[in-house]
C-alpha cells in the first residue's frame, strides 16, 4: 500500500470514529429524556373513562382525579353520566375505568353484586366523615320538642309536615334507584310508620328546591339529606335544622348505626371511595396508586356545591372549580403524584 492511500484511510477512521463518538452524547440525551418521560408520565398510551351519576354535585371529585390522571401522562376521556348501578356494571366490565363516588357502606350491596373485590379496586377513602339522615326545621323542633323519627306515630305531629292534606307527613326523601331508597323504605316498615309517613320521591334537586322555598316561606319541612350537599349550605343544622334520631338500628344490612356518643341518625357515616377496574389498577400501578392516596377534605367539597348552587353549575365552572382546588392545595397534590410516580418504577 502506497503512503497516500494509507494516510487516507486512517484519515477517514479517524473521521469515522469522531463522527461515532460525537452521536453517542446526542443519543444519551435522548434517552435520558425519554427515561425522564416515562417516569413523570407513566401512564402515557393508557386511555382512562371515568364516570359519575347524574348528581351534579358530584362532578368536581371526579374531575380532580381526571386532572391528576392527565399530568401522569394518561389520555383521559370526558366524564360518562350513568346512573350508581350502571357504574359498578360498566367498571366492572372494563367498560369503564373508574369513579369516585363509592359511597361506603351505602352502595355495599350494588359493589357487591357487580363483582366486589374479584372485579373492582378500592384502597383508601377519598372522602370521609359523610354524614346522612332525617331533618325538620328547628323552629317546629324546639315548639313541640321533636327528636326522634318515632314521634311522629302521634298523628298531631306527623300532621305537622302534611302538604298534601292526607294528614300524613310528607318526607322529601330519596331518588328511586339510590342507596338510601333502600334504608328509608326498611324504616318505615321497621318502625312502623307507614300510616304516618308518605315517602315522597322525585328528582332528588327539584323536590328538595320545593322543600326549601317552603321553609323560606315560613312552613314546616322534614326531608332527608346527606353530606357532603349543598342543601346543609342553605338549611344549616343547629341553626336553621335539626337532625332526627330513630330508636333504633334498622336497615338491610343489619348494620349498627348508633354513633359513639349514643346517638342514632338511621345512617352509618360513609366514605367516599374511588373504586376502578381491577385489571386496569394491577396493571397500572401509578393511577391504582393515586386512587389510594388522594384524600379530598368533606369541607371543601361542601364549599364547591354551595358554589353550584349559588350558580356556578355549568361544567366548565365546576371544571374551574377542580381547576382552582388543585392550584390551592398544590403541595398536597404533589405528594400524591410523587407516590404515584414512585409505584410505577
Amino acid at each position: 500500500m502506497n503512503k497516500t492511500l494509507s494516510l487516507t484511510l486512517m484519515a477517514t477512521a479517524f473521521a469515522f470514529g469522531l463522527s461515532a463518538c460525537g452521536n453517542q452524547p446526542q443519543e444519551a440525551a435522548q434517552s435520558s429524556n425519554d427515561t425522564a418521560t416515562e417516569q413523570s408520565q407513566p401512564g402515557k398510551g393508557v386511555s382512562v373513562q371515568a364516570l359519575h351519576s347524574p348528581i351534579s354535585e358530584e362532578s368536581f371529585q371526579t374531575l380532580v382525579i381526571n386532572n391528576l390522571l392527565k399530568e401522569l401522562g394518561y389520555d383521559v376521556q370526558p366524564v360518562k353520566e350513568v346512573d350508581y348501578s350502571a357504574a359498578y356494571t360498566a367498571i366492572a366490565n372494563g367498560d369503564a375505568t373508574y369513579h369516585t363516588v363509592n359511597w361506603d357502606p351505602l352502595h355495599n350491596e350494588m359493589y357487591k353484586n357487580a363483582g366486589g373485590d374479584d372485579k373492582f379496586y378500592r384502597e383508601g377513602n377519598y372522602i370521609t366523615g359523610a354524614a346522612q339522615g332525617y331533618l325538620i326545621d328547628k323552629k317546629t323542633a324546639d315548639q313541640y320538642n321533636i327528636t326522634n323519627i318515632e314521634q311522629f306515630k302521634d298523628p298531631n305531629i306527623a300532621k305537622l309536615f302534611d302538604t298534601d292534606g292526607d294528614g300524613k307527613a310528607d318526607l322529601t326523601g330519596c331518588q328511586a334507584g339510590w342507596g338510601c331508597e333502600a334504608v328509608i323504605e326498611y324504616q318505615l316498615d321497621a318502625f312502623k310508620l307507614r300510616d304516618n309517613i308518605t315517602h315522597k320521591q322525585g328528582q332528588y334537586a327539584a323536590i328538595i328546591s320545593d322543600t326549601i322555598t317552603r321553609y323560606k316561606d315560613g312552613q314546616p319541612v322534614f326531608y332527608y339529606t346527606w353530606t357532603p350537599y349543598w342543601v346543609s349550605g342553605k338549611l344549616v343544622p343547629g341553626k336553621d335544622v335539626v337532625w332526627l334520631q330513630v330508636p333504633s338500628s334498622a336497615n338491610p344490612r343489619n348494620e349498627d348505626t348508633t354513633a359513639p356518643d349514643g346517638k342514632n341518625y338511621g345512617f352509618a357515616v360513609n366514605s367516599e371511595r374511588i373504586v376502578a377496574n381491577k385489571n386496569f389498577a394491577a396493571e397500572n400501578p401509578a393511577a391504582a396508586k393515586l386512587f389510594a392516596v388522594a384524600e379530598l377534605p368533606l369541607e371543601d367539597v361542601n364549599a364547591e356545591n354551595t358554589l353550584i348552587a349559588d350558580g356556578e353549575s355549568s361544567p366548565e365552572q365546576i371544571q374551574q372549580h377542580a381547576d382552582n382546588w388543585i392550584k390551592a392545595n398544590r403541595a398536597t397534590v404533589d405528594k400524591w403524584l410523587a407516590e404515584a410516580r414512585a409505584a410505577a418504577k
